[in-house]
């Protein structure tokens, strides 16, 4: 899953702009990107998932990914940093 292509989406009145990770013609997004397309704050969505966990609604195992994430380090100059964002897929 970590060599998925980013896609950008743009809604159909240029509202909207996403980049999102494609694999097998699933769209995976992560909380802040849900809440932009949702047009929610990002507590609202991850309470909206964690209740579909918790009420069976959704598996996690099925609808969770950990994408790996590098991002200049904020300390040292000239250095990056790794760091893992849960991704989920909307097709369940």
């Amino acid at each position: 899953m970590n060599n998925c292509p980013v896609v950008l989406y743009t809604a159909p009145d240029g509202s909207t702009q996403l980049d999102v990770k494609l694999e097998n013609e699933t769209v995976w997004l992560n909380v802040e990107q849900m809440a932009m397309l949702f047009d929610r704050d990002r507590s609202v969505i991850g309470k909206h998932i964690r209740n579909a966990f918790r009420e069976g609604e959704l598996i996690k195992e099925e609808v969770l990914a950990k994408f790996a994430h590098t991002t200049r380090h904020g300390a040292m100059e000239d250095k990056t940093q790794t760091s893992e964002l849960d991704y989920y897929n909307l097709d369940r």
